[in-house]
């Protein structure tokens, strides 16, 4: 099975009324849903998927300076996926930026769904990593 990731940013001024009233509940150009969307795709047998809530991230790499760095980020929601070719993958995001999440699996495979509050600043360091500003490591701001 793959696993499809879709990751939504809502749009806080987005009025569903409006859409029902005058478009048959279906947003418009100047009432969106949604900021943006990203989709992601594993595409290796994957061979589950864990939800964890309250969870820690390790967010690790090299700086500028080829030096490695390694931090702990907490309060976390993330989806742990395994894979029989590939090392374990996490999505998520940190849990003040979390609207909701889903996930689901049927004959094609597992869905992800990751919805994103619109009104908190937040980095995106990882493909399917989202980080609320005030949880990034202060050392790797620039």
């Amino acid at each position: 099975m793959n696993c499809k990731i879709h990751i939504h940013l809502l749009n806080e001024l987005f009025s569903q009324e409006l859409a029902d009233a005058q478009h048959n509940g279906k947003e418009t150009a100047d009432n969106l849903r949604y900021e943006w969307e990203d989709e992601l795709e594993i595409t290796s047998e994957v061979t589950s998927v864990v939800e964890h809530q309250a969870a820690t991230y390790t967010l690790a790499g090299y700086d500028e300076n080829n030096t490695l760095f390694s931090y702990e980020i907490a309060d976390m929601h993330l989806f742990e996926i395994h894979s029989v070719q590939d090392p374990i993958a996490y999505v998520g995001a940190s849990q003040s930026i979390v609207d909701h999440c889903t996930h689901s699996t049927d004959s094609n495979g597992h869905t992800i769904r990751i919805f994103l509050k619109d009104y908190e600043p937040m980095a995106n360091p990882v493909p399917g990593i989202f980080i609320a500003s005030k949880a990034f490591p202060k050392a790797l701001i620039r």
